[in-house]
């Protein structure tokens, strides 16, 4: 079974938003336009086997999620 990509767009104190992967130390990219970040996010996120997008608002909170490719079943049956 393949891991999930888990990508984020948060925000930055400076106003930009950055595009990390989950677990990373640092942003793969930083963009000054929220929706330029959420495109590359969700590119990286479709490349992968399984991916996730996870869009923050600007206090940090989750806004949107997105799930790309067939999503494993938790449960059998």
């Amino acid at each position: 079974m393949s891991q999930r990509k888990i990508v984020h767009v948060v925000p930055r104190p400076n106003g930009n938003w950055a595009v990390k992967n989950e677990g990373a130390d640092k942003a793969s990219r930083v963009y000054a336009n929220k929706d330029k970040a959420i495109d590359r996010a969700k590119l990286l996120a479709k490349s992968a086997p399984l991916g996730q997008v996870k869009i923050h608002k600007q206090d940090g909170t989750i806004q949107t999620e997105y799930t790309y490719h067939k999503d494993p079943e938790k449960y059998p049956g």
